[in-house]
């Protein structure tokens, strides 16, 4: 059962962008302190943030890392019926010149409006190292989980390179995938992400990620996917461990 309450856990947060970030507050010592921040998973599966130096939060973060975010489902009429995970983390500033530029190539495609107020303003990387997860999945379906977590095989120049591929010469597939996923089609969609279990579109502000019917390991297997895809008729179901 943890083998599928991971994947689901896994899933739900590569689905959403946002989370409630809960922090120790500094200037209420023993309140936690809840805000809304966007983000995405980097190369480790880890959530990745980009924060104020002034925020609340960051303040908070400074004084005691420890901390957790909450990421439920979009729009859900129950929120008690759908799925939402707790990941407890320590949060770890991203200093590494590096990393801090690896970083932001990545966070830059999934939130674009996010490169000008990087650069402008004072704001930092922030990567929440989980310690343990809390998922639920609906009535009943509650678990402890460790090993949510999964890292990208591609992060890096293999992902860029996908990336930037399907965009500048496979906008059809990409426009099919979305009619296969039913997703909106107020502005055209851009491929931001891919991972081994499935890859991010961006249509307007919104992300949304499609699953792949089989884990890809590696770019060979990622590309036969993503071909198959461009000729399917219908989003294949996803194969995975039940146990």
């Amino acid at each position: 059962m943890s083998a599928k309450a991971n994947r689901q856990a896994r899933a739900l947060l590569l689905k959403e962008y946002r989370g409630v970030l809960s922090t120790h507050s500094k200037s209420m010592p023993g309140f936690p302190f809840g805000s809304v921040v966007p983000y995405c998973l980097d190369d480790q599966g880890r959530p990745l943030i980009l924060i104020s130096r002034i925020a609340q939060h960051t303040h908070n973060l400074q004084r005691d890392p420890k901390c957790s975010m909450l990421v439920g489902e979009r729009d859900a009429e129950d929120v008690q019926a759908v799925g939402r995970v707790t990941v407890m983390a320590e949060a770890q500033k991203v200093t590494d010149e590096a990393a801090v530029e690896a970083a932001a190539q990545h966070y830059y495609r999934y939130f674009p409006e996010s490169e000008s107020y990087h650069s402008a303003h004072d704001f930092d990387f922030w990567v929440l190292a989980p310690v343990r997860y809390r998922y639920i999945g609906g009535f009943g379906a509650i678990h402890w989980l460790d090993d949510v977590a999964l890292a990208n095989p591609f992060a890096g120049a293999a992902e860029t390179s996908m990336v930037e591929h399907m965009n500048e010469d496979h906008a059809k597939a990409i426009a099919h995938y979305v009619e296969l996923a039913g997703l909106p089609k107020t502005e055209p969609a851009t491929l931001v992400g891919i991972d081994s279990e499935g890859m991010h579109l961006r249509v307007g502000p919104g992300l949304y990620w499609l699953a792949f019917a089989e884990a890809c390991n590696t770019p060979t297997q990622v590309r036969q996917a993503l071909v198959q895809l461009a000729h399917a008729d219908k989003w294949p179901t996803v194969e995975a461990a039940e146990a």
